[in-house]
């Protein structure tokens, strides 16, 4: 593995990951791609390219261009735009070449109702979740959120049903769900399953600031360690995905799956959680062992700053 492709350069995720590739494979020469240059990717990779939009006609085509050109051994897709256009290139790769959560996480994973009928087909409990251009919900509060995608940003607490009306008039698309409390009890797992089928989780209760993990503490709840390795079983997990839940009186219950790798995917490497690593491991034909990872860990997000050269 001498080139790997590390799209969405322009992202804090990207960025991880190219972090933790630069600092444990030297030896790795990283591209990374993304819609616009104006951003820090250049610090992270040693070299960008532009892009068009995922889901303009000339996506596909421009990539694979770039992947012949620059000789990419390796290809991680890191935005939710390009997964859910991904599959020709991810067929045409295959999972040596292309990393992935696999076909089975990618199907649900970008679609918040297809991810609660999927957890249901499952035997998994999950919250109540309408789409917001046919039905209101039938009571307050809940959550209002776009339908596609992943992540916690631009996600509402419905108060009314005037509330309701509005906002599912404004942002087509969307879905509404039951607001799970309490709302110091969210968890974020990342479930990483082995090619022979192993399973483990970390789990690491979390705060979030801005939409993101900024303060995380690894837990232990057996519960919520039987259920992600249920999902990942069902779903067919290959490789890395993060399964997003709150401690509920009644047991966790799961309201998003992210099918890649998310923001706290530098976090839990740094906690001896290597899932990026393992899955470039696991496409070289090589064995990963799962570390013991201690509890009550805590981890935070820092801010830093730099002076582009150009």
């Amino acid at each position: 593995m001498k080139t790997v492709l590390i799209t969405g350069i322009g992202g804090d995720i990207a960025q991880s990951v190219a972090t933790i590739i630069k600092e444990n494979r030297p030896d790795i020469r990283l591209v990374g791609t993304d819609m616009n240059l104006k951003h820090g990717g250049s610090l992270f990779v040693n070299e960008v390219l532009k892009v068009p939009n995922a889901l303009s006609e000339g996506y596909l085509n421009h990539m694979r261009e770039i992947i012949k050109s620059y000789s990419i051994d390796v290809v991680i897709p890191m935005t939710e735009p390009e997964l859910s256009v991904f599959t020709p290139l991810i067929d045409e790769l295959g999972k040596n070449r292309c990393i992935t959560a696999g076909q089975g996480v990618l199907a649900i994973g970008l679609d918040k109702l297809e991810t609660t009928y999927a957890l249901e087909s499952l035997g998994i409990p999950t919250p109540w979740s309408v789409r917001a251009d046919t039905e209101t919900p039938s009571e307050f509060p809940c959550i209002f959120k776009a339908q596609l995608g992943s992540g916690s940003k631009n996600v509402f607490v419905v108060e009314t049903h005037e509330e309701a009306v509005f906002l599912a008039r404004k942002f087509p698309n969307s879905i509404f769900q039951e607001l799970l409390e309490p709302a110091d009890k969210e968890v974020t797992c990342a479930v990483y399953r082995r090619r022979d089928g192993q399973i483990t989780v970390l789990q690491l209760l979390r705060k979030l600031t801005g939409g993101l993990t900024g303060w995380a503490k690894v837990i232990d709840d057996r519960e919520t360690f039987v259920m992600c390795k249920e999902i990942a079983k069902g779903l067919d997990l290959n490789g890395s995905m993060n399964v997003q839940l709150r401690l509920t009186k009644n047991g966790p219950r799961v309201f998003e799956i992210n099918p890649r790798f998310s923001s706290t995917v530098l976090m839990r490497h740094h906690l001896g959680f290597c899932d990026l690593l393992w899955a470039l491991d696991e496409a070289q034909g090589l064995t990963v062992d799962f570390p013991n990872i201690a509890v009550d860990q805590c981890m935070v997000r820092i801010q830093d700053v730099a002076k582009l050269n150009n």
